[in-house]
């Protein structure tokens, strides 16, 4: 019998046959709603991404409700970093689609000291031309925010 797919891709989800238990991977925390586990291939050792069981893609798929909870695990993870890895602190990130290698939400939690090599952000800064188009571009985010839409 053929395998449902996981994702709109029609492609299974690599991360869906990890929570399934299809796919081994080592298990950093395992609820009811969430799932983390090592990534293969780490920045740093530790490194750990946080998915939620459910198949979502991205951010704004995440329902609202489990919101509050998946990144109260990421949290979790950020303080177990320092206590049990004795980082001096945490790299917490996500993508949304560009630069997300799996189609699956998941949130990189990454130990992390004082000069360990890892250089701020993965990509260039940039800046505003001007005050006036940094205040068009908070007023275009303000708005859509306000709009519940």
């Amino acid at each position: 019998m053929p395998r449902m797919a996981d994702s709109a891709s029609g492609k299974p989800c690599i991360f869906c046959e990890i929570v399934k238990g299809e796919r081994p991977a080592h298990i950093v925390l395992d609820t009811t709603d969430a799932l983390a586990f090592l990534d293969v291939r780490p920045l740093f050792k530790g490194h750990t991404l946080l998915v939620p069981r459910t198949h979502v893609e991205t951010l704004p798929d995440l329902p609202a409700d489990l919101v509050g909870p998946y990144f109260q695990h990421a949290q979790r993870l950020a303080a177990a970093m320092e206590s049990v890895l004795g980082a001096a602190g945490s790299f917490v990130a996500m993508n949304n689609r560009v630069s997300q290698s799996v189609p699956h939400l998941h949130v990189h939690v990454v130990p992390r000291n004082r000069k360990d090599g890892l250089r701020g952000f993965f990509w260039p800064r940039q800046k505003y031309d001007s005050d006036a188009e940094a205040a068009a571009y908070a007023s275009r985010l303000s708005t859509a925010l306000a709009d519940p839409a």
